[in-house]
């Protein structure tokens, strides 16, 4: 990276980052009336106690995301949606430790998807040992089963890691296959975290335009 001038660099991106906000402030709501169920999936990304309730990489952003999640799945039950769940859980080997703290070991509490959720059901469960959970066995082997689900709806966090990961794998995969599909991201359904330099905030808004810019469909909320 080459940046001469600091001043100038941070007016620029001052100003583009306002753009950027005032596109976000004005996206559209969707209806869940406006998915057809047999064709539409809700993927809902890590919901597990060690992103809401405990462990290192807990966050009261994220827990303030149940509400609106557990409102989506019931209404995706009713209108006959498929839904899956992620759930990140690890071994003590896992490589991704040196990036993150230790988090959501496998057969803890942290690993396990939230209760408010979990009373629900109404979801497959697919464990992932790392952040992009498209690469998951029985995620491909759902992929190959459901040849014809054209509409992903995703949720849940980190909007910037996991969710931002999966929503674009997805995306570029169908394109690889010139297959046109809808991914749509609800903003009031995922969030990230703050931690040191990780500022929630702009990690959001700079995740949420990347996937924009990659194709995705990101709207205010599904009613």
């Amino acid at each position: 990276m080459k940046i001469t001038n600091i001043k100038e660099f941070m007016k620029h991106s001052m100003e583009s980052l306002e753009e950027i906000l005032a596109m976000l402030m004005n996206l559209p709501e969707l209806s869940i009336q406006d998915l057809q169920g047999s064709r539409t999936a809700l993927v809902i990304v890590d919901m597990v106690n060690g992103f809401v309730r405990e462990g290192a990489l807990k966050s009261p952003r994220v827990e303030a995301l149940i509400p609106d999640i557990v409102e989506l799945v019931q209404q995706c039950a009713k209108a006959k949606i498929k839904a899956l769940a992620f759930a990140d859980c690890h071994t003590k080997v896992s490589p991704e430790f040196e990036a993150y703290p230790v988090h959501c070991m496998a057969g803890t509490y942290e690993a396990e998807i939230v209760d408010e959720i979990k009373e629900i059901g109404e979801y497959l469960l697919i464990h992932k040992n790392s952040t992009n959970g498209f690469f998951e066995e029985e995620f491909q082997k759902w992929l190959k089963i459901n040849d014809g689900i054209d509409t992903y709806v995703i949720t849940g966090d980190c909007t910037d890691i996991c969710v931002q990961q999966f929503a674009i794998t997805l995306k570029t995969w169908f394109n690889k296959e010139n297959r046109k599909i809808r991914v749509i991201v609800p903003v009031n359904a995922v969030e990230t975290y703050d931690l040191g330099l990780h500022n929630g905030d702009l990690a959001n808004v700079m995740a949420l335009y990347n996937m924009i810019n990659n194709g995705i469909e990101v709207v205010k909320s599904i009613k």
